[in-house]
């Protein structure tokens, strides 16, 4: 029973100590301090980089609103975590922990972690130029090394890529060195018309110069009228003409095939013939001639 006393007289001078809970008061003080003065640290930092962005906006080199947006969260969430590291080693030496040790031990760990990690760190690195260099953005048809279709997502690590076929790439940023990007300038789409030799050539570049002036109205992607270059090759059987015509971005495709309707349906109109392979077979008894299509 004597040592139960003891301990007894011990525990009830520790908790009348009024040095021990001044101490106390003042971590707890120190703790709140230090969460409040993060908090304000935080909600300034991030006033300052959309502040910053906004300025950004005004200048002649814009940027889009998506980039901005990406952009501006990444370096809040730096911060952010930032400001929690700091946070933690701070209360950690208000309770007495010695965060030298600590500091150097998440140093060689940090250390080891970016000997084992080496692509990891060269994928984000390189995801993060992407985005700040508004290199490609979702949406756009692109052609990443021998990956080629649509952009469906940006990541600070991968890049996926859609095909039309619907296959999905995941391509690791790191290994991103060239980038071929079609939705940036506006297309050519260009169309090759076969006439017969025994058509008139003159009379069907009329017809299609007749058509040309027409499309501008009907078709939207269409940024000018259509030109008609002329003779493009003298081919075994037919004459090769070439029309060409400046679209919006990645439209050349749909707008070939629209005018190589439109420009055999006039030239059905007007009787100008599309080429067709033929043979000639002679008879050598009667000498007669006759021609197999």
């Amino acid at each position: 029973m004597n040592w139960f006393g003891d301990a007894y007289d011990k525990f009830t001078k520790y908790l009348l100590n009024e040095e021990i809970w001044q101490n106390i008061g003042m971590g707890i003080l120190k703790i709140i301090f230090i969460l409040a003065a993060a908090s304000v640290v935080i909600r300034v930092g991030r006033v300052i980089v959309q502040n910053a962005f906004r300025v950004r906006t005004r200048a002649p080199i814009q940027l889009s609103e998506r980039r901005i947006a990406t952009i501006s969260k990444l370096l809040e969430n730096i911060l952010t975590y930032v400001v929690f590291f700091i946070v933690i080693v701070m209360i950690l030496g208000v309770l007495g922990i010695d965060t030298k040790g600590l500091i150097a031990g998440a140093g060689v760990i940090g250390l080891a972690v970016g000997f084992g990690a080496q692509n990891l760190v060269r994928d984000v690195i390189t995801g993060f130029f992407i985005l700040l260099e508004d290199q490609f953005s979702v949406g756009d048809y692109v052609r990443i090394g021998h990956f080629e279709g649509t952009v469906e997502e940006i990541g600070l690590r991968t890049t996926k890529i859609k095909s039309w076929t619907g296959e999905v790439h995941i391509v690791p940023n790191g290994i991103i060195k060239e980038v071929t990007n079609f939705s940036i300038s506006n297309s050519v789409a260009f169309v090759d018309v076969n006439i017969s030799y025994e058509s008139d050539i003159q009379e069907a570049e009329r017809i299609i110069e007749q058509l040309l002036d027409e499309m501008p109205a009907k078709y939207e992607s269409l940024i000018e009228r259509p030109q008609l270059l002329g003779v493009q090759q003298l081919g075994a059987s037919e004459v090769t003409l070439r029309v060409t015509a400046e679209v919006q971005p990645m439209q050349h495709f749909a707008m070939a095939r629209v005018m190589r309707k439109e420009i055999k349906l006039r030239l059905d109109e007007h009787g100008i013939e599309v080429p067709y392979p033929r043979m000639v077979l002679y008879n050598r008894q009667g000498q007669e001639k006759e021609k197999v299509h």
